[in-house]
Order: structure tokens, then C-alpha cells, then sequence
């Protein structure tokens, strides 16, 4: 629970919290305009407005449970040229976003090993890092309702379709779940899941 964290904390997490899920959101939106699609832009869905991508329910989640989402943008894939590619395209938009975003703040993380900054700052860079690595990670998980699946199932299909349709059936339960289960218990198989990319990533992007 985010409410739990001491106050110094949260003044730093939240923003970046709020900032990268709705830059996620943005992604998505940006390049299906990109692709044909302009239903992200008639719905007022490019933009970086918090108050425009951020889901109340999921707000709500983020604040008292450690999990939560922002408002999918709406895409409508009947306006790609090639929807099956172009789909997937807009799926990956988002982790890949995240992914700049911790690129770019690992790179000030590389600089300030050469200059002297306050913790402060240091520390709110680092969790800017650490926090859209982790969003990249857990929605390449090829899983509904996360981008994954729109990435990823479209291949497994060809290989298995069985498995594909009950990860499409299936999943969205199975993910709920997986997140209550860490939730109640403590043990988070995401989070052992995802924790190897994470380090990795963070190693890549910033040396630490």
C-alpha cells in the first residue's frame, strides 16, 4: 500500500507514477494517430493531461493496494492499413515509451556520478528509473488486458492456438489473481518474474 510509505516518499512517487502511466497512455494514442487511426485524438486522449488518462477506480487502487491503471486509449484497428502489424505496433508503443523514459533518466543517473546532487534528487531519479522499467516489463506480459498479449499472442497463435485463445479467455483472471495472491501473501510471482529485466535493465541503463 502506498499510503503506508513515509510522506517523503510518496512526494516523489506519485508524480512519477501519475507522469509515466499517463506517458504510457500517450504512446499508445500517438502512434496509432501515427498509423491512421484518429479515434485516440477525437476522444482527447493526446495529451499528457493526468486528468484525462487516469482511471478513478485505478487511482484508487494505485493509492491503497500498490497496483493500479490508467484508462486504456482507444484504438480501433479497422483504420490501419495493416491492422494485425499495426496493432501490435501501438501495443508496444507503450512498454517501449516507459523504456525511453528510464533510458533517458538512467543517462542523468551516469551524470551525476560526476557531479555532486542532493539525494533528494538522486533518489527521484533513480525510483523515475526504476518505475517505468518495471511498467515496461509487467505489461510485455503476454497476458489480456496488458500490451503483451497484442504482441505476443498473435505469434503464439500461430504456434499454439489453443494456448493463445485461453490466454485471451483466461488471462485477465488469472492475472487478477496472480496480483491478489502477492497482495495477500507477500509472494508476488510477477514480481519474481519480472525482477531479473528490471535489474538488468536498470544495470544497462544506469550502471547500478
Amino acid at each position: 500500500m502506498l499510503l503506508n510509505l513515509p510522506i517523503e516518499i510518496l512526494i516523489i512517487l506519485i508524480p512519477i507514477l501519475v507522469f509515466s502511466l499517463c506517458f504510457h497512455e500517450f504512446a499508445h494514442g500517438y502512434i496509432a494517430y501515427r498509423l491512421g487511426d484518429m479515434t485516440a485524438s477525437r476522444n482527447g486522449r493526446l495529451t499528457l493531461n493526468p486528468l484525462v488518462h487516469l482511471d478513478p477506480i485505478g487511482s484508487i487502487m494505485l493509492l491503497f493496494v500498490g497496483f493500479g491503471w490508467a484508462k486504456p486509449v482507444p484504438v480501433n484497428p479497422n483504420n490501419f492499413k495493416n491492422p494485425s502489424p499495426d496493432m501490435m505496433k501501438v501495443a508496444i508503443a507503450g512498454p517501449v515509451s516507459n523504456l525511453l523514459l528510464a533510458f533517458i533518466g538512467g543517462l542523468f543517473i551516469r551524470i551525476s556520478n560526476l557531479i555532486v546532487i542532493e539525494p533528494f534528487i538522486f533518489q527521484s531519479i533513480y525510483l523515475f528509473v526504476h518505475i517505468n522499467i518495471a511498467l515496461a516489463i509487467f505489461n510485455l506480459i503476454p497476458i489480456e488486458p496488458l500490451d503483451g498479449s497484442k504482441i505476443f499472442n498473435p505469434l503464439i497463435y500461430k504456434i499454439n492456438p489453443e494456448l493463445s485463445l485461453k490466454l485471451e479467455l483466461y488471462g485477465p483472471k488469472v492475472l487478477l489473481f496472480i496480483i491478489l495472491l502477492g497482495i495477500i501473501t507477500g509472494f508476488s510471482i510477477i514480481w519474481i518474474i519480472i525482477n531479473p529485466f528490471i535489474k538488468f535493465f536498470t544495470f544497462l541503463f544506469a550502471g547500478l
